[in-house]
């Protein structure tokens, strides 16, 4: 049995459409070119990362980090709220996957609202390069996901376990947002080692369970494009995890625990 024949099994034929096959190329060699970058030191600017890695632009305009994440997860969570309303005869699986994708933006600007607490700024141009990746992502994966409805059916039905992935892994996602949240008190700017939940293993589990959301979409939709869109956020959340293990090491030195890894427990 060939390799296609038994991909088939696991997805649906890929739709001949030329935008979703330039998306999930160009999507997957940016987010891998960004997880480099990432561990070669230069960073997407925010967070802890702010002009670290890059050249310090003097002039260039910046936002409120609050203002600047929202202005992040606000379209994406729009592209999917809308297209329940837009795409005519939907079935459950484009339902659950546009409701899944929504839900996971949506509970991204709530957190931003009314969960992080914050002390920098964010360029413009991260403010906007972001978002539009965010946007861009998630309407081909919804676009994708509607051009298959009339595809035979991948023998193998993952959604049931991807609806199980998604749900522990926004859950997980949240938990430690809220276990970051806290380190501080409020006018506290200074950084704090995290402990609790799975910082005791990993510096980054809130992105571990943002790969496990996305694996669980993935196998909601059952298409190419967004088990592509998973691989390369996964290498990009990869790249952050080692790059801000390193910061942590450089600021904390013998402080910071050996045996916590990046991302993956007991393993990187």
């Amino acid at each position: 049995m060939s390799i296609p024949s038994i991909l088939l099994n696991f997805l649906f034929p890929p739709p001949s459409s030329l935008f979703v096959t330039t998306m999930s190329v160009v999507g997957l060699a940016s987010l891998t070119n960004a997880g480099y970058m990432e561990i070669k030191g230069k960073h997407m600017q925010y967070s802890k990362f702010l002009n670290v890695g890059n050249t310090k632009k003097e002039n260039n305009i910046k936002l409120s980090s609050r203002n600047g994440m929202l202005l992040v997860y606000t379209p994406a969570f729009l592209v999917g709220l809308g297209s329940l309303l837009v795409f005519p005869n939907k079935d459950l699986r484009f339902v659950l996957v546009t409701s899944a994708l929504a839900t996971h933006f949506f509970k991204r600007v709530l957190e931003v609202l009314f969960l992080h607490k914050y002390s920098g700024s964010m360029p413009l141009e991260s403010a906007i390069l972001i978002p539009l990746s965010y946007s861009f992502s998630t309407a081909t994966m919804i676009y994708a996901q509607y051009l298959s409805k009339d595809f035979p059916k991948p023998s193998i039905d993952l959604k049931y376990y991807g609806i199980g992935l998604f749900v522990v892994g926004i859950i997980g996602n949240f938990y430690h947002h809220f276990i970051l949240a806290n380190l501080r008190k409020k006018g506290d700017k200074e950084y704090k080692i995290p402990r609790g939940g799975l910082f005791d293993l990993v510096i980054c589990p809130h992105y571990l369970c943002e790969i496990l959301e996305y694996i669980g979409i993935s196998c909601i939709s059952q298409t190419l494009y967004a088990f592509v869109f998973t691989l390369g956020t996964t290498l990009y959340l990869t790249g952050r995890s080692y790059a801000t293990q390193k910061w942590y090491i450089s600021k904390f030195g013998n402080r910071f625990p050996k045996d916590v890894k990046a991302i993956v427990p007991y393993v990187f």
